[in-house]
Order: structure tokens, then C-alpha cells, then sequence
């Protein structure tokens, strides 16, 4: 057997065996020591002569899901800050995926959503929209460029309660947000929006803080892969808080002759998670639409619901002859 080959298959069976780290094991006390993913060397060798292929390139489900094959793959999102008062991620910062948590976690994810459908929207009045929710701000005080924005992405009901629904009043940020979430950045964005600032830079500069994140976790490598539900593995590499690289490898034997796990297709969806720090205090990152432009390629996944059989048609009964009416 050929010493490449030996090499290979050393390296399948160390990968099946080691431990890794799913999102399962995450916690919110940052003092939480999370151990490296001991398949992260074993995948980046198997990888060392590959290079990835477009995650965009792949189909997609009409909701902006990704249908995963077999392979490495990676893309370059736009993203977006989801916790002011928070870092500029840099190279210090190692990120993993974790389920979408955020005041008004709906209304988000319909815009970053919705952001995949409308690539064409400028992307600061989208930033500028989700601190406008994640700070519990009142609708009317944002410029008109930021409402058309929303009008394009949120639903009338949507909007009808970023403007305080029934009451027509906005709740101060205490009475939306529990205690522990509170932050002065928060309230400080909410004054922004109050007193009609119309500079980004102004928002930016209270929402990321050009300073160097406190890392609590030194042994989380930043190209650490992370197992997900399903055997694949995701890691991201923000550039600043606007954008992010995410890179995704599938293991050949993941999915069956079909493209397939148990008859059902494996897919990644970038929005309803977003890139969290495994190890300082960073930014939280929520994922909208590539930075280049594709054209998505949409497949219609069947629904688990049995179709309605058809009516046969009642056939039609023969005129009786004048024999058989006597």
C-alpha cells in the first residue's frame, strides 16, 4: 500500500475517533474553558492540497438554506453587529456558530433573512436598522433612507410593533430587556436614534470599540473546526465586523449515493445562527447576504406531508335506452 495512501487512511481513522466540540457544549459564562477540537490538525492535512470550492456555487432552499455536498467549501457574507459595546473582532478573536439569540430575535432574523432575497440594499442602513431594534429604539426616529430599508424587509405587522404596536408607545429599553442584558451602549444607541444623529460613524463609534478584546480562552485556535448536527464542519474568519469568511467541509461518506442523510438533505443555514467569540469578548456577528454577487440556485425541498390524492373524475352514466326505460 502506497505511503500517501497509508498517510490518508491514518488520518480518516484519527479523525473518526477524536473528540470534538459542537455548539451543544456552549455556555454564556465566558470563564467557560472550551477544549480545541482535536480533529483540526487531522482535517487542515487532509486539506493541505485541496482548495475550496464556492459555497455559493451549491443549491439553496427558497429560504436561503444551503444544500451541502461533499467537499470544502467557503464564501465571504456580509455580517453584522448584534451586541454594541463590543470589539471590533481582529485576529485575536477565534469564532464558532451559535443558534441566533438577540432582544427581538424574530424581527432579525426576518432581516437578515430578508437581506438574502435583496442583495442590493446598502448595508449600513441594514446595520443601522438591526441597532435601531437591538436597542429597543422607536421606529419613527429613524431617517427616512433606514424606514424605506425596513419597509422592503420587515412585514407591516413587524413594523406596526417596532412602532409600539397598540399602545404607540415604545417601551424604554429597561422594560424590553432583562436586567442582565442592559447595557450603557444600548442605551447610549437609543439616545442616537432619539436626538436624530444621521452620521454612521457616530453609531459605529458607540456600538464596536476600537480596542482589543479581553480573551479568556488562549487555547481556542482561531482555525478550529467545529463539528455540527450532522457531521459537517463550519469555522469562520470575520475581517472586522462587516464581514466574515465562512469555510464549511463536508467528509466524503457524510451523505449517501442520493446526496442524502436518511432520505433528507443536509443543510446549513448562515442566518439563523451567527459567529459568536469561543474565546474573548468580541462582537457577536449575525450573517446576511454574500459579498459577491450570485445567482442562487433555488431547489424545492418536499415537505414531510402526505399530498392529497387527486378525485377521480365520476363517470358519466349512458342515457338509458328506450327499451330498458320500459
Amino acid at each position: 500500500m502506497p505511503s500517501t495512501l497509508l498517510k490518508h487512511v491514518w488520518l480518516l481513522l484519527f479523525f473518526t475517533a477524536c473528540a470534538t466540540v459542537s455548539q451543544e457544549h456552549l455556555s454564556n459564562n465566558p470563564q467557560q474553558k472550551i477544549k480545541p477540537a482535536a480533529t483540526t490538525s487531522a482535517i487542515d492535512t487532509l486539506l493541505i492540497d485541496e482548495q475550496p470550492k464556492p459555497l455559493t456555487d451549491l443549491q439553496q432552499t427558497e429560504e436561503g438554506q444551503i444544500v451541502l455536498q461533499e467537499g470544502y467549501y467557503e464564501a465571504t457574507y456580509k455580517s453584522y453587529c448584534l451586541q454594541p459595546g463590543t470589539p471590533d473582532p481582529s485576529d485575536r478573536d477565534a469564532y464558532l456558530q451559535m443558534p441566533l439569540q438577540t432582544h427581538r430575535k424574530e424581527i432579525v432574523e426576518t432581516v437578515l433573512r430578508g437581506s438574502l432575497q435583496k442583495p442590493e440594499l446598502e448595508q449600513k442602513n441594514i446595520q443601522l436598522l438591526l441597532w435601531s431594534v437591538v436597542s429597543g429604539s422607536d421606529y419613527n426616529r429613524l431617517s427616512w433612507p433606514v424606514q424605506l430599508t425596513a419597509q422592503q424587509l420587515l412585514t407591516k405587522k413587524q413594523i406596526f410593533q417596532l412602532k409600539g404596536g397598540v399602545a404607540g408607545v415604545i417601551k424604554t429599553v429597561a422594560q424590553q430587556l432583562p436586567d442582565a442584558r442592559i447595557t450603557g451602549a444600548q442605551i447610549s444607541m437609543k439616545r442616537l436614534f432619539e436626538t436624530g444623529a444621521s452620521s454612521y460613524e457616530t453609531f459605529e463609534r458607540v456600538a464596536v470599540l476600537r480596542e482589543k478584546s479581553i480573551v479568556h480562552n488562549e487555547a481556542y485556535r482561531k482555525d478550529q473546526w467545529n463539528k455540527q448536527t450532522g457531521g459537517y464542519y463550519l469555522r469562520y474568519f470575520p475581517n472586522g465586523y462587516q464581514q466574515v469568511k465562512i469555510q464549511v467541509y463536508v467528509p466524503k461518506g457524510t451523505l449517501d449515493s442520493a446526496g442524502m442523510q436518511n432520505g433528507h438533505y443536509l443543510l446549513f443555514d448562515p442566518v439563523n445562527q451567527m459567529a459568536v467569540p469561543a474565546n474573548s469578548n468580541a462582537q457577536r456577528l449575525g450573517i446576511g447576504s454574500p459579498v459577491a454577487e450570485v445567482i442562487r440556485k433555488i431547489i424545492r425541498i418536499q415537505k414531510d406531508i402526505p399530498k392529497p390524492q387527486p378525485k377521480q373524475p365520476t363517470p358519466k352514466q349512458q342515457p338509458k335506452s328506450s327499451k330498458e326505460q320500459q
